[in-house]
Parts: structure tokens; C-alpha cells; sequence
């Protein structure tokens, strides 16, 4: 899952990158509104986090310039400003949850997470292909029966060819979800992390889940 978030309290904004990236997220940081603007038109995102106090545009506007253009992506509102009226402002400029500051990060992550229910990207608790199956909230990966240790890249990787099986993900595709904006990739990354997935996913199975579509990228199915 990659997200969006726009805050200019860096000593905010870097903690929170970071936690959100140790549960396995891709996270785009800006910290101002016009930039932040820019990443949500050009980038697919699963959650915007978007303050709403900002240098050059603020969040309110952001929002509604993005609902206007019809970029639906759902938006988690953090803000300063608690009160009802506030409250009533961000939600009807389009947001789809509010959340004042000060707020627990725990709460934070709860909130990204029922967005991303809501929005259908976590549409089953444990995800499935053939005798493979991948769990998001444990982390736990077995394929028949076997447990297999991933490492983080590795785990978001799998996760999101398993999210789309059985569909092409162009190798575009895959770095625009798996990897954030600031990640140097060198040109055999993607090859290389699907390798690693094969030699833990596939070898030894009859049926082999990863397949490569040559010139286009590549999908997991039992197919």
C-alpha cells in the first residue's frame, strides 16, 4: 500500500513516516501544500494524510480542488483546529476522516487502515492463491502448510502481486506502490526481489504462482 503524507511539522511528519513504513507501508512525504498537491495528482495513492495548516496551500483547498477534479483517493484530515465547525469543514470539502491533533500514532494507523477497508484494498483478512496464503495483520506468509520468513521489501512485493492475482502489474506499477518517490532503484531491483520471492515461493512446488510476462511485467496465479 503507498501513502501520501503532507505535513510541514518535520518533527512530526519524519516520525510518522517512519512508523508507518515499519508497518510495511510505502509513504511519500511532503511538507508543503503545493507539493503535496502535485505528488496526489501524479501519483496513484491508497490514503492521503493530509494536514490541514499549510505553507504555500492548505488542506481544505487541496481537497477540494482534488474531489473537484475527481481524484477520489481517500484523505485522512489532521489538524490542530478540534472543534465541531472544523470538524464539519474538512468532511464537507470532501475528506474522509478527521483526526486532531495531538492523536496517538496507534489511532493514526487504525484510521489508514479503515480507509483502506472502506476503499476495498483490504477486501479479504488473509489473502489467497492456490495453496499460498499471506496474512497483513500478522505478516505471517505458508504456503502449503510451510511458514516463509520474508523481509519487509520482499513481504510488500508479495502482498501486492497478491492483491491484483491473476492481472499483469507493469514494473511501473510495482514501483509506484511498493516503493516510495525517494527510493534509488537500480535497474534490476524489481528482478531481483521477484527472484528472492520465487526461490522461497515457488521452488520445490509443482505449480509455480510467480510468471513473468516478458516486455510488460509480471502477476501471481494459479493459472
Amino acid at each position: 500500500m503507498r501513502l501520501l503524507l503532507v505535513e510541514d511539522e518535520k518533527e512530526l511528519a519524519k516520525p510518522l513516516k517512519e512508523g508507518l513504513e515499519y508497518q510495511k507501508y510505502a509513504v511519500d512525504l511532503a511538507f508543503d501544500g503545493q507539493d503535496g498537491e502535485r505528488l496526489a495528482r501524479e501519483n496513484n495513492y491508497d490514503v492521503i494524510i493530509l494536514d490541514i495548516m499549510l505553507p504555500q496551500k492548505d488542506g481544505i483547498s487541496i481537497t477540494k480542488s482534488l474531489r473537484a477534479d475527481g481524484i477520489s483517493t481517500p484523505i485522512l484530515m489532521l489538524t490542530a483546529k478540534g472543534t465541531v465547525e472544523d470538524k464539519t469543514v474538512g468532511l464537507d470539502a470532501g475528506a474522509d476522516d478527521y483526526l486532531p491533533k495531538p492523536f496517538a500514532f496507534g489511532e493514526l494507523s487504525a484510521r489508514v487502515r479503515a480507509l483502506l477497508r472502506r476503499a476495498g484494498t483490504e477486501k479479504k483478512p488473509v489473502l489467497q492463491v492456490a495453496d499460498l496464503q499471506l496474512d497483513p495483520a500478522t505478516h505471517d506468509v505458508i504456503r502449503a502448510g510451510k511458514d516463509i520468513e520474508l523481509v519487509k521489501k520482499d513481504f510488500q512485493l508479495l502482498e501486492y502481486l497478491m492483491r491484483n492475482a491473476d492481472r499483469v502489474l507493469t514494473r511501473a506499477e510495482i514501483e509506484e506502490h511498493v516503493w516510495d518517490r525517494n527510493a534509488e532503484l537500480w535497474s534490476d531491483v524489481i528482478r531481483s526481489h521477484i527472484k528472492t520471492l520465487r526461490a522461497k515461493i515457488d521452488k520445490g512446488h509443482k505449480t509455480k504462482l510467480i510468471k513473468t510476462i516478458h516486455g510488460v511485467g509480471y502477476k501471481i496465479s494459479a493459472k
